[in-house]
């Protein structure tokens, strides 16, 4: 995940007692008029440069994956992201600019003097940060946020399993990958997602299973969680939508069709319908029939979903 070591972002409070304790040590390094000159440019410098990398740790959101654009606009919105960042980006350049006026102002004063300023300087230091309080903790909180994100990667062929809850589309995922120990939770749902992983000719392939996203009707999600189902539009190489013909998972197999017809709607990607639990029903017209449970079929149905992605990983120049 791209956001996975972003820094954590300090607070207002411990980013003024950093700048005033280092300037403090530098300080007592030296004497008068000098010593007076040397916390000025160490407590800038220290706000400066750290409100600065608070901003460059970021990406640059237009050069995202698609997928990772929307997940992050969903979590946390882009434009509000961007908005805190920009005001702590201003407060970076504000506290250099002080430092350069108040360095002009030292020029001609005596000893006691630089240090009437100085104070005036770290006042007005003190008032930059504290005008960003609130951007930093919104930042501070995204970075927390993302950082709890699923391990997905959109440069690797992803097969989407999606489906009314209890038609099997956890057990088939973890039949056949190695998903059990591998959930992750987007901080936007009450569930889990799940990622599970197979390789096959050496290239490697991503389950993603989305209770909460893709286990029912369009119009009974959320706009956070409309918006999550958009970014997986980018992800998708291949839609897997399981249903059960013999209703045990509660709801009506006509009902179960019209989710299967709205994904396909919307996924730009082939969407296989499956039939699982197919040892008690075969009740519906289905691209596959399988039985997670009996081990029935499920390579057969992985096999489909691999060459419905029809990945073909691109060989260098001298291979072609």
């Amino acid at each position: 995940m791209i956001l996975e070591d972003l820094p954590t972002t300090p607070t207002s409070a411990e980013l003024i007692d950093q700048a005033f304790s280092r300037a403090a040590r530098s300080g007592r390094a030296k004497s008068g008029f000098e010593a007076q000159q040397s916390m000025l440019q160490t407590a800038a410098n220290v706000l400066s440069d750290n409100l600065e990398n608070v901003v460059t740790s970021w990406p640059d959101f237009d050069e995202l994956d698609p997928f990772y654009r929307e997940l992050v606009d969903a979590v946390v919105g882009v434009d509000e992201l961007r908005q805190h960042l920009s005001e702590i980006g201003w407060a970076s350049r504000k506290t250099s600019e002080i430092r350069d006026e108040y360095q002009a102002r030292f020029r001609g004063v005596d000893a006691e003097g630089a240090k009437k300023l100085r104070k005036q300087a770290f006042a007005r230091f003190a008032d930059v940060v504290e005008e960003v309080e609130a951007d930093l903790e919104a930042v501070g909180a995204a970075r927390n946020d993302l950082r709890s994100l699923p391990d997905i990667r959109p440069d690797e062929p992803t097969i989407v399993v999606a489906g009314y809850p209890n038609v099997g589309k956890s057990s088939f995922v973890n039949e056949v990958t190695n998903a059990r120990n591998e959930t992750a939770s987007y901080p936007f749902t009450t569930t889990e997602i799940r990622v599970g992983h197979i390789e096959r000719d050496h290239i490697r392939y991503q389950l993603v299973d989305t209770p909460g996203l893709l286990d029912r009707p369009p119009e009974d999600r959320n706009e956070i969680e409309s918006q999550a189902v958009s970014a997986l539009e980018h992800l998708a190489d291949a839609v897997l939508v399981l249903v059960d013909a013999s209703g045990e998972c509660g709801y009506p197999l006509d009902v179960q069709l019209e989710l299967r017809d709205a994904l396909a709607a919307r996924f730009d990607a082939p969407v296989l319908t499956v039939c699982n639990k197919a040892d008690r029903s075969r009740d519906v017209e289905a691209d596959h029939y399988m039985s997670v449970t009996e081990d029935e079929n499920v390579d057969g149905v992985l096999d489909a979903a691999v060459d419905a992605v029809g990945y073909e990983p691109e060989l260098p120049l001298d291979d072609r």
